[in-house]
C-alpha cells in the first residue's frame, strides 16, 4: 500500500532585503571570484548570458536572474506579496489529495547584535515573528506553521554575510531564545537553520530542545553548483554524506549526516526560486515512487519571503500536477511541518509535558525552583530563561534530579538572588513536538502555562 506524499513548504522567513547593484556585483566576486565593474548595463549583459565567463556563465546567470534580484525590500512590498498567498483562490490554485489546498511553514528569523545592516534588514527582537504571527490570525490562517530560523554571526557583525558558528561571535541564540519564552510565551519545536549550516555546535544544541530539524540539502551537486566557491569543501551546507531520499531520519552523534541514534529527526529540504540545490522533477517523481514502495515520505522544500513566492509555488504546483498524474494511487497532502513528520511515521501524540514549578526559600536569602513533568521532555533538560528587574535575559543550566523528568535550579548570590528578577521562564518539547512554556512572575508566583503545537496547526496553542 502506498503512503502519503507529505508537501512542506517551509519559508526562511527573514523580511525586507534591499541589494544594490555594486552589491550584486560583491556577491559575484565573493561566489564566483570574478572581479567586474558594476554597471547596470553589464548586469543586463550578465544576465543574457553575453559575457565570456570561461565556461561558468549559466551558473552566473542563475545568480543574477532578474526574479533572484527583484527583492521584496519593504514590508509594504512584503505584504503585498502575501496578500495573495495567503488568499484562498491562491491556496487552492490545486487541491491535494484530500482536497485541501496550501500550506505555509514560516521559519521566523530575528536580525540582532550586527553592527552593520547595509541590506536594511528589519533589526530587533520579534519583530518578523510578530509581523507573521499577526498577520496569520488577521487572515485565518490556522493551518500554516510558525517555527525558528537562526543565523549565525560573522566575524565581521555584518548583517549580509555568512557563518557556521552558533555562538563564537555573539549571544543571540540564547537571547532570542530567552526572550521568546518569557515575552512571547513561545518556544520552537521546529528549525530551519540560516546559511543551510548545521555542524557539531548545532547539531548537538539541536538535539536538547527541538524535535524536527528541516535541514538536509543532501543531492548530486550539478554543474552550477560546483562552479560556485562557496558550496566547494562543504563550506556552506554541508550535505555530501547524507541520504539522498525523502525520509526523514534520526542522525548519528558525532556526524549529524548519517543516521544513528540520536532523537531528533533531520528532513530533506532542498530549494526553489535561489541559485542552486534546486529541487527538480526528478527529485519529486523519486518522492512519489519510494511513497508508492511503502515508505514514510516529507517532501519538503524552501526559499524566501524577500523574493516573491508565487512563481516559486507555481513552479512546484506544476511539477507536482506532471509527477502525480503518473502515480494516481499515490495520495499527496500539502501539510504543516509538524503534521508531515507525525503523519509520515505515525507518531503517537503524548500529553505536553507539565512542567509544574515550585519555588521553595532556604534560609534568609536563597531559593530552589523545582520543575517537575511526568510526560519526559524531548531533551534531558528544559530550556530555562530568565529576566533581571533591570530588564536583562540569560539563561542558564538546571541542576538534573532525574533526566527528562525533574530538576532544580538556585537562586542565591552564585547565580542571582529572586529579588534581582522579574520573570522566570521554563520551555520544553516533547517527543512529538508539543511545547509547554511556563513562565513565573517572581514578585507574585503566578506561572502562566501555554501548550503549543498539540494539534495538527503548529501555530496552534491549546
Amino acid at each position: 500500500m502506498s503512503e502519503t506524499v507529505y508537501v512542506v513548504h517551509c519559508i526562511d522567513t527573514e523580511g525586507p532585503l534591499h541589494e544594490s547593484t555594486e552589491a550584486t556585483f560583491d556577491r559575484l566576486k565573493s561566489i564566483f571570484k570574478l572581479d567586474l565593474e558594476p554597471s547596470s548595463a553589464l548586469l543586463r549583459r550578465l544576465q543574457a548570458g553575453e559575457v565570456d565567463l570561461g565556461g561558468i556563465e549559466s551558473a552566473v546567470m542563475k545568480v543574477v536572474d532578474p526574479h533572484l534580484l527583484a527583492y521584496n525590500d519593504t514590508w509594504d512590498k512584503v505584504d503585498a506579496m502575501l496578500a495573495e498567498c495567503l488568499s484562498d483562490e491562491f491556496r487552492m490554485k490545486m487541491r491535494d489529495s484530500f482536497g485541501g489546498g496550501w500550506v505555509y511553514n514560516w521559519f521566523c528569523v530575528d536580525h540582532v547584535d550586527y553592527d552593520y545592516n547595509p541590506r536594511r534588514r528589519d533589526m530587533g527582537y520579534h519583530n518578523v515573528f510578530d509581523h507573521y504571527r499577526q498577520l496569520m490570525r488577521e487572515t485565518g490562517s490556522t493551518r500554516d506553521g510558525l517555527h525558528f530560523h537562526y543565523h549565525p554571526h560573522p566575524f565581521s557583525r555584518e548583517a549580509h554575510r555568512c557563518a557556521t558558528h552558533w555562538w563564537a561571535n555573539s549571544d543571540s541564540l540564547p537571547q532570542i531564545l530567552s526572550r521568546r519564552v518569557i515575552d512571547r510565551n513561545w518556544f520552537p519545536s521546529a528549525h530551519r537553520p540560516g546559511f543551510h549550516v548545521i555542524r557539531p555546535d548545532s547539531h548537538w544544541f539541536l538535539e536538547q530542545f527541538i524535535p524536527f530539524d528541516f535541514s538536509s540539502q543532501a543531492m548530486v551537486p550539478t554543474g552550477d553548483d560546483t562552479a560556485q566557491f562557496g558550496l566547494k569543501g562543504g563550506r556552506f551546507g554541508d550535505w555530501r554524506r547524507a541520504p539522498v531520499n525523502w525520509q526523514p531520519f534520526h542522525p548519528a552523534p558525532d556526524d549529524y549526516q548519517v543516521p544513528g541514534s540520536c532523537r531528533r529527526w533531520v528532513a530533506r529540504c532542498l530549494n526553489v526560486g535561489t541559485r542552486y540545490r534546486l529541487m527538480t522533477e526528478i527529485d519529486v517523481r523519486q518522492a512519489f515512487r519510494e511513497a508508492r514502495d511503502g515508505k514514510p515520505v516529507v517532501l519538503s522544500f524552501t526559499n524566501h519571503d524577500f523574493r516573491d513566492m508565487r512563481p516559486d509555488i507555481e513552479g512546484v504546483l506544476h511539477l507536482l500536477g506532471r509527477v502525480a498524474a503518473e502515480f494516481p494511487d499515490v495520495p499527496f497532502r500539502f501539510a504543516e511541518a509538524l503534521e508531515a513528520m507525525r503523519g509520515a511515521f505515525g507518531l503517537p501524540l503524548p500529553p505536553p509535558c507539565e512542567l509544574d514549578l515550585t519555588l521553595t526559600a532556604v534560609g534568609d536569602s536563597a531559593h530552589v525552583l523545582e520543575v517537575r513533568s511526568e510526560t519526559p521532555t524531548f531533551g534531558p533538560q528544559p530550556w530555562l530563561a530568565l529576566k533581571t528587574a533591570a530588564g536583562t535575559y540569560h539563561y542558564d543550566n538546571f541542576d538534573i534530579e532525574i533526566p527528562f523528568h525533574r530538576w532544580q535550579y538556585v537562586f542565591d548570590e552564585e547565580t542571582f538572588p529572586l529579588n534581582a528578577l522579574s520573570a522566570v521562564g521554563v520551555a520544553a518539547n516533547n517527543a512529538a513536538g508539543t511545547a509547554t512554556v511556563a513562565v513565573m512572575d517572581t514578585a507574585t508566583g503566578t506561572v502562566t502555562r501555554r501548550h503549543w503545537n498539540g494539534t495538527s496547526s503548529a501555530s496552534h496553542q491549546e
